[in-house]
């Protein structure tokens, strides 16, 4: 085996299991006696989960704040939560929610004792100065199995509009302290959230086995998730056999997606995903799913091109393999398997109902905008350089 120099980012401690929410207050008291809680506006807050929360941190004398994030957190209000909450002497900072609300709370945590706005350290917007810190203490509980924040340094940051962009504010002070992720969070979810959250973890993982910086320790990992992906998430998306079991697989596959896209980076949906997201406000999910069966294949095609030779056109392969998973899988040539790769995915894409990019409000006009506009980091780990030309395609078939 042929291994490649790599290194290893930090990472959180993970907790993962049945019930290990009931974990997190005595983890809050590891830091101090004043926390800052920061969720979604329902999908927690509503459950019994909150009531058992606040009930054991006031058993355990531990002080707390609440505050709500409700959508995909833009730098204005990260910078308006830190300056409000800056005074209260937090000693710990936790973010119970989706992707949204873990990264808000992380670029909150970052803040708290750093009195710069953020707009200083995010990616390719502003004087990008270096974050010295400290940060306080973070824990991130996820309650969906999408992005996988719970595992990474990013703080993905949104200004919605024709002009406007989502980027990262990214370092390895910001990686949470733990990672608490208890499937059963996971059951409040409705199908439409399990599709679009899946994809993205599919994705990442996707991403991160297929990216120029991949490593056998990534690929192992990620292969694995996409095996839980692959077993759970069309049957706990129809209501089919062991739900718990699917929901810890989903659960599983979203932490490794988060670990492995920290380590090796993405690719051309997620350099897509960027700009479609802000100029559009499309769910980030949605636009992982719909876009991946299209970007997986016009990346096949160019390798086959350019690069027939590639070992990548072979992990390619193997995933389509996998994803078969039928017992003669390793006698497909690999252009086969290649093919039943995009075929899967483009049957996942329509039994998921993931909707088209125009159903947002994208139009052929805004194809060259996009193009423009999704040359970020992702992109430069994406397995194959794409023309602009191969770019707009793949939007043009998800119109």
């Amino acid at each position: 085996m042929n291994i490649p120099a790599f290194t290893l980012s930090a990472l959180p401690r993970l907790i993962f299991g049945d019930g290990v929410i009931n974990q997190v207050p005595t983890l809050i008291g590891e830091f101090g006696h004043k926390a800052l809680l920061i969720t979604g506006s329902k999908s927690f807050t509503q459950t019994p989960h909150w009531q058992a929360l606040t009930f054991a941190l006031r058993q355990l004398h531990i002080d707390f704040e609440h505050t709500i994030v409700d959508s995909e957190p833009s730098p204005t209000l990260v910078d308006e939560l830190a300056a409000h909450f800056r005074e209260h002497k937090i000693d710990v900072v936790v973010g119970i929610g989706g992707g949204s609300v873990l990264d808000a709370a992380k670029a909150v945590a970052g803040l708290l004792n750093v009195k710069n706005s953020v707009m200083d350290f995010l990616e390719g917007v502003g004087p990008e100065l270096p974050y010295l810190g400290p940060a306080l203490p973070f824990i991130a509980v996820p309650t969906t199995a999408g992005t996988g924040s719970e595992a990474t340094k990013n703080a993905v940051l949104s200004q919605p509009g024709l002009s406007g962009f989502k980027k990262s504010f990214r370092h390895e002070k910001l990686v949470p302290h733990y990672a608490v992720v208890d499937p059963e969070l996971l059951e409040s979810c409705p199908p439409a959230l399990i599709a679009a959250n899946g994809m993205d973890a599919f994705t990442q993982l996707l991403e991160s086995y297929t990216s120029l910086k991949a490593n056998p320790l990534t690929d192992a990992l990620a292969l694995s998730g996409m095996v839980a992906v692959r077993d759970s998430l069309l049957a706990l998306y129809h209501g089919e056999g062991d739900l718990a079991q699917h929901r810890r697989a989903l659960a599983y596959a979203a932490t490794l997606s988060g670990i492995t896209l920290a380590q090796v980076g993405l690719g051309a949906v997620h350099g897509l995903a960027a700009p479609l997201g802000a100029f559009f406000s499309m769910p980030h999910g949605m636009v992982c799913g719909t876009l991946v069966a299209a970007c997986t294949e016009a990346n096949i095609h160019a390798l086959e091109n350019r690069a027939p030779k590639s070992q990548i056109l072979k992990k390619y392969a193997q995933l389509g393999r996998v994803l078969l998973d039928a017992e003669d899988e390793f006698d497909l040539p690999n252009s086969v398997a290649c093919k039943i790769l995009i075929d899967v995915l483009k049957e996942w894409t329509k039994q998921l109902h993931l909707p088209r990019l125009s159903s947002f409000g994208m139009s052929a006009d805004d194809i060259a905008h996009v193009v423009q506009n999704c040359r970020g980091s992702s992109m430069k780990t994406n397995p194959v350089l794409l023309t602009d030309a191969e770019v707009a395609e793949i939007l043009r078939k998800r119109l």
